[in-house]
């Protein structure tokens, strides 16, 4: 048996949860110490310059953004809040923290079988991908660990199994149908994770090139006898038509002779043309005058 060498690409999900801060948070820190230094220049109070850096650093933390295809889930000492986003929202620093960002766009996963088992005992190598898409963020977040790393494997399991329920030539040929069902059975199971899997389509078969070159040979010879067989058949279907006419002209010999005499016209209407009639066909079907008189038409002979 040959083993069967699975690989993915990772596709990376929640990574934006582990910066703790965000460009505008930043950024309304800074406005909040600008204005308190101005304040506290204004009204030559010193206090409105560690009140503005407090209230900056409150907002630093306090500031989360979440792009348009993104929800982020929130957790309350632990305890799961709710989803926010799109757009501008807050967080209570200490109290409240982001568990991550869902995006919720189509995503893509590359997945590979090498060296896998089909059902007449071929090693293949297989190039599948699957397009999925998160449509419940919260079930996403709440009952998968790493829903990106779950889809991967679950993606690879079904794609062996598949593999191995299906003979090369349907693998090569019907690809459609292998996809179908490989996104059946991994919509199944990541339905109950708010994910769906929309589609899974085979980009490529490998195999062995060794079978390859014996499968080519055995197309060809598939060919040749089919060519063979068309034209056995062919011969079959003139001789069936040669006995048919064969019995008209038993009866009616003058339809004979109107055959014949046309046949040596066809022969004859070319300049220099040599026609060899056999003596038994002259006896047969009375041509000997007609030959006379063909030769007739074309002049005496001259001498040599």
């Amino acid at each position: 048996m040959f083993p069967a060498v699975v690989g993915a690409r990772r596709i990376r999900g929640m990574s934006r949860a582990e910066i703790p801060v965000c460009p505008e948070g930043a950024a309304a820190m800074v406005l909040c110490f600008l204005v308190g230094v101005a304040a506290g220049v204004a009204t030559k109070q010193p206090v409105f310059i560690p009140v503005g850096a407090l209230v900056g650093l409150y907002f630093l933390f306090a500031v989360k953004v979440a792009n348009q295809w993104e929800k982020a889930a929130v957790l309350r000492f632990g305890k799961y809040q709710g989803l926010k986003g799109p757009g501008l929202f807050f967080v209570l620093p200490i109290v409240e923290k982001i568990s991550g960002f869902v995006d919720q766009r189509i995503r893509v996963t590359d997945v590979t079988a090498e060296s896998a088992l089909t059902r007449d005992t071929v090693p293949v190598n297989v190039v599948a991908i699957v397009f999925w898409v998160v449509w419940d963020a919260e079930k996403c977040i709440l009952e998968v660990s790493d829903f990106s790393q779950a889809v991967q494997l679950s993606a690879q399991t079904a794609l062996l199994e598949s593999i191995g329920r299906h003979q090369l030539a349907q693998m090569i040929t019907e690809r459609e149908t292998l996809g179908k069902e490989l996104q059946r059975i991994l919509d199944a199971k990541t339905n109950s994770w708010g994910i769906t899997v929309q589609s899974v389509e085979i980009r490529d078969v490998h195999i062995p090139a060794a079978l390859e070159d014996a499968m080519s040979r055995q197309a060809q010879a598939e060919r040749e006898r089919q060519a063979r067989i068309v034209l056995g058949t062919a011969e079959t279907e003139i001789a069936a038509k040669f006995a048919e006419a064969a019995l008209l002209y038993k009866d009616n010999p003058v339809a004979l002779h109107l055959r014949a005499m046309n046949m040596l016209y066809e022969a004859m209407k070319e300049k220099g043309a040599m026609v060899i009639v056999p003596s038994s066909a002259v006896e047969t079907m009375g041509l000997g005058g007609m030959l006379a008189t063909s030769t007739l038409a074309r002049g005496p002979l001259q001498p040599g």
